[in-house]
């Protein structure tokens, strides 16, 4: 791998992991690489763990707070959970050994806009960095680093922490050199200046990382894939979904609220937000582009299609025969791709500016449209609420999509009153299940509320509802919103005693 570390004084700092980790001690706060299973440290963090289970089992304490981009891979949250080594984590975790912990109150979890994770580390108000381990593909003479597979908050960690450990990775395909526009023009208030970027496809900084090297106190290589999960092929669920979405697109464009182009699209993760994408080649519209989180198949199958001109992102997501095909031909994908620092692709000055069509999941939505995307029954987190807050009140058209029941119909997504609030009612513009869509703009609470019931609710809730509803209007404390807090969350209430929302 002397290729790959080109810097003559970083590579006479090369060791193994094991040597790497034992610089971490109890206590220390840890930024890690990493976003959606793409571009974070495996080996690290692996013999981390190992170390962390080695001192508990000597009866000495050690833990360690981590920070990341977003979600990692079993390597890193997986691996460190299980040793029960992670006292804090941030900013979005969907390791479910992690979230076990976090559910039991075992590990501290701070759920965060990732747009703010950057700018927040910057003010001081998460505290010293002690420890910046980074997955990079390449050193170059220069020392500047060639990034891998993700940006996220990776800028931030190297600029930050007081030590870097490098793991350089050559799983990650060397093309990749170029793919990414790294910014270093932001700056704390009153220094601020407007980010120029105006265009999806605008380039505004260079295409490395920048690290002091006496920082860097170890440099491990590692050849190690990211994860890469399947999707799983979209269900009849997830194709009407899309058809509905895709209909009210169609209709925008129609009536000239949106363009031929549309307008720059970002997508959730997940098997609806791919099947949407999916749908998408067979549309009528060209010319696309994207200013979104992260790079999935659907939108490497619309690239392929000719549809969609570019991606800008900070990350991939990829299954393992789309990570194959980017990594085949990762060249021609470069031309047509932007990896940038998540504080810049989940900008919402950017995502403002650009009017960015905002397509997110959720867990659950109420009659008002107030959207929980984060935790069940109110108080279980599942994963995070990621980037989806940054797009959905700043996008051009604010869209999210569920289907209308879960647990084989025991939930309704469709409730009187959300459990747990991530997004209130006037940031969400469109709902959609399979059952349809209800398009929000202009409407009044209680205007929302007959739409959301009759479009998107399932058929064997929606008597329920508008029972709620008629009685909400005649009980109602107030009546801009009618809700009878007595039983606005009894239907979560029920689920919990009885395993269904159903009476």
């Amino acid at each position: 791998m002397t290729d790959r570390i080109a810097h003559q004084g970083l590579a006479a700092r090369r060791m193994d992991a094991g040597s790497a980790a034992a610089l971490i001690a109890h206590g220390m706060t840890v930024g890690m690489s990493g976003f959606t299973g793409s571009g974070y440290p495996k080996a690290v963090p692996t013999a981390l763990a190992e170390r962390i289970e080695a001192e508990h089992a000597a009866g000495r304490p050690m833990r360690v707070k981590v920070w990341t981009g977003a979600s990692t891979g079993p390597e890193l949250d997986g691996a460190l959970a299980r040793a029960d080594g992670i006292e804090l984590r941030l900013p979005y975790n969907s390791d479910p050994i992690a979230r076990e912990r976090i559910n039991r109150g075992e590990m501290d979890y701070l759920d965060m806009h990732l747009s703010q994770v950057a700018p927040m580390a910057w003010q001081g108000f998460l505290g010293p960095l002690d420890v910046a381990v980074i997955e990079v593909t390449a050193i170059l003479p220069d020392g500047s680093l060639v990034p891998s597979s993700s940006v996220g908050n990776n800028k931030t960690w190297l600029d930050r922490a007081r030590a870097v450990i490098l793991e350089v990775n050559s799983w990650q395909n060397p093309a990749l050199e170029g793919m990414h526009d790294i910014y270093y023009g932001t700056a704390l208030p009153p220094h601020r200046v407007p980010i120029p970027l105006i265009r999806p496809d605008d380039r505004i900084g260079q295409p490395t990382l920048r690290c002091d090297p006496d920082k860097v106190i170890a440099v491990v290589e590692t050849d190690a894939p990211d994860r890469n999960a399947p999707f799983t092929p979209p269900d009849a669920t997830a194709k009407a979904i899309a058809g509905h979405l895709l209909d009210f697109l169609g209709h925008e464009v129609k009536i000239g609220r949106l363009p031929p182009t549309l307008l720059p699209l970002q997508s959730g993760v997940g098997n609806i937000a791919n099947a949407v994408l999916t749908g998408l080649i067979d549309g009528p519209f060209h010319d696309l582009t994207a200013y979104t989180e992260v790079i999935q198949d659907g939108m490497l199958d619309l690239l392929d299609s000719g549809r969609l001109r570019m991606a800008s992102a900070t990350a991939f997501s990829l299954s393992p025969d789309a990570a194959h095909r980017i990594n085949a031909d990762m060249a021609r994908y470069r031309e047509r791709m932007i990896l940038r620092p998540q504080e810049i692709s989940n900008h919402p000055e950017i995502v403002r500016r650009l009017g960015c069509i905002a397509m997110n999941g959720l867990i659950e939505a109420d009659i008002y449209g107030n959207v929980n995307s984060t935790c069940i029954m109110g108080s279980r987190i599942q994963n995070g609420i990621g980037g989806s807050g940054d797009f959905a009140r700043n996008a051009y058209v604010s869209v999210f999509m569920t289907p209308s029941t879960a647990k084989g119909g025991a939930i309704s997504a469709i409730v009187p009153q959300a459990s747990h609030v991530d997004h209130i009612m006037q940031d969400v513009q469109v709902i959609v299940t399979e059952q349809g869509l209800a398009d929000l703009r202009g409407l009044s609470p209680k205007q929302r509320a007959s739409l959301i019931i009759e479009r998107c609710a399932h058929p064997d809730y929606r008597p329920m509802l508008r029972d709620y509803q008629a009685r909400a209007a005649k009980g109602s404390f107030g009546q801009h919103a009618p809700s009878l807090p007595s039983e606005a969350l009894s239907w979560h209430q029920r689920f919990m005693d009885a395993g269904t929302m159903k009476l």
